[in-house]
């Protein structure tokens, strides 16, 4: 498989990455805003709080195929906007402007100028650090999941690294490619920037390079579950295997989805090829599992509305038999009441799911030592 990343490019991500990390963070103390943030903070509050205004943080998760607007949604709560999990996406908020206000460098561009230059739309993807509480420690990237055009960085991406953060980790959020930026597989090449430009400043960021985990939702999962493959996973980088994949609702097989991006996002034409491989939704996590696979914790409801409308046997199911099959160590976790986009699960039965899977992490690493 051709690999994306030239040297030159590797090259020109430590040396923009480098300046990044040796940039001053100091903020003047008349801008900085307060970690008030509540699931009845509104929004139009939330994007007029300083801190979050200057540690770069995109707080537009809605769209529809074309980018939300400033002036949308801004009387709404949080509540409103997020659902039952806001509480814990406040809480993150909340410890995201502490970090900045502290000084901490929030947000990393991943693509060089002249990479950016070439493609603008690499502007857009960015990496967003939360330190864990001990330097030295594992971190998890976390893949906020997406249908077509939005991004769950609030819904599931702080939620889940406040907790992380409480669990004494360090984590980042990755902001990646969608709607009609994510051609030519651009979505998944931001997956693999991220954990290439982690590796490589692991040092600076306080964590430690190997045994990290990969958590993933819905569509972050799926590309997350791809990471750990033969045919377009981490191996083909030269990067270290995750220590375990923790993946929320993942999507297995896109089933009869595959058509539309195949045509809507990289605008193929009556006739043309959908061969495996070619492009990440393409793919079949269940077909792809090998003895080498990385560890695997995965969940989902039974009334994901979502999975159930794209055969929801062929999702976590075929999944879970694969990786038995194979011998991976896997833990498959079900709930009676857990729809699509949980996240970490407040007000549905997988409420503590992310407890549960960071010690299946923890023992996966242990393992393995």
């Amino acid at each position: 498989m051709k690999r994306w990343i030239s040297e030159k490019a590797r090259r020109g991500i430590s040396a923009a990455a480098a300046l990044l990390l040796t940039a001053s963070a100091a903020v003047s103390a008349c801008a900085l805003g307060e970690p008030n943030i509540t699931a009845d903070t509104t929004i139009g509050e939330i994007r007029a709080n300083e801190s979050i205004i200057g540690s770069g943080f995109n707080t537009m998760d809605r769209s529809a195929y074309w980018p939300e607007q400033p002036w949308e949604y801004t009387s709404w709560t949080l509540q409103e906007y997020l659902g039952d999990c806001a509480p814990d996406a406040a809480a993150g908020l909340n410890l995201l402007i502490e970090n900045y206000n502290s000084g901490v460098q929030v947000t990393y561009k991943i693509y060089t100028p002249e990479e950016i230059a070439a493609d603008p739309s690499k502007d857009q993807v960015e990496l967003y650090y939360f330190p864990g509480k001990q330097p030295g420690g594992k971190y998890a990237l976390v893949m906020p999941g997406n249908m077509f055009e939005k991004s769950a960085k609030m819904r599931e991406g702080c939620a889940t690294c406040y907790h992380l953060h409480e669990m004494g980790y360090a984590s980042f959020i990755l902001r990646y490619s969608v709607g009609e930026d994510n051609h030519n597989n651009a979505a998944y090449k931001d997956l693999v920037r991220a954990i290439q430009f982690i590796t490589q400043h692991a040092d600076e960021f306080g964590v430690q390079a190997e045994d990290y985990a990969l958590i993933g939702y819905s569509a972050g999962g799926q590309m997350s579950g791809i990471f750990g493959t033969d045919r377009m996973g981490y191996s083909n980088y030269g990067l270290p295997k995750p220590g375990a994949l923790l993946l929320g609702y993942p999507i297995v097989n896109y089933v009869y989805i595959k058509p539309l991006y195949f045509y809507i996002i990289d605008g193929a034409r009556p006739g043309d090829d959908l061969a495996p491989g070619d492009y990440y939704y393409n793919i079949e996590l269940s077909a792809e599992v090998t003895p080498n696979y990385p560890p695997t914790y995965h969940w989902f409801g039974w009334d994901d509305a979502v999975l159930l409308r794209m055969n929801i046997l062929q999702q976590g199911p075929a999944f879970d038999k694969a990786l038995e099959e194979n011998g991976v160590m896997h833990q498959m976790v079900t709930y009676r009441h857990a729809p699509h986009c949980s996240s970490t699960g407040l007000g549905t039965d997988a409420n503590g799911w992310l407890a549960d899977a960071v010690a299946f992490w923890e023992a996966a690493v242990a393992q393995k030592q």
